[in-house]
């Protein structure tokens, strides 16, 4: 018995994702929308941390950032800002709308006096700062 196998004409010829799935609806597998993420990059440092986090769409106003002991959570508000002009159709819309949050631990507690945060152009950076350590304290034996 030979086995059967799918034809598809753009593996090899090189077309992008995009160009392949135009059409398809974005879905994932449960048929809801897929949710947009936070993508961040942290690095280290001799002073703490370092995170650029990825919040394309977002206003200033719109993004806040809470530090709790070595927990640090980012959250976000993307807002639609369309104008459709009179005969324009819509053909596909993959640009995420809502709201948007992330959060990690480090292995440190953070000193948030010290930490700064600033957001350009969709990129939030955020100079995160080691708590100092404390000194142990000596017990008395009873």
């Amino acid at each position: 018995m030979q086995k059967l196998v799918t034809y598809d004409p753009f593996v090899d010829a090189g077309f992008d994702d995009l160009f392949r799935g135009f059409f398809r609806p974005v879905r994932s597998g449960n048929g809801a929308p897929s949710q947009a993420s936070i993508r961040m990059d942290v690095t280290e440092t001799n002073a703490g941390y370092v995170v650029h986090a990825e919040i394309p769409g977002a206003k200033k106003d719109d993004v806040h950032v809470t530090i709790d002991g070595n927990q640090v959570t980012i959250t976000a508000e993307v807002k639609r800002e369309s104008e459709r002009k009179e005969g324009e159709n819509l053909l596909r819309s993959e640009r995420y709308f809502g709201s948007l949050v992330r959060s990690f631990a480090l292995p440190v507690d953070l000193d948030e006096s010290g930490s700064t945060a600033k957001f350009d152009n969709g990129v939030l950076e955020l100079t995160l700062a080691r708590k100092a350590a404390q000194a142990g304290k000596k017990l008395t034996i009873q």
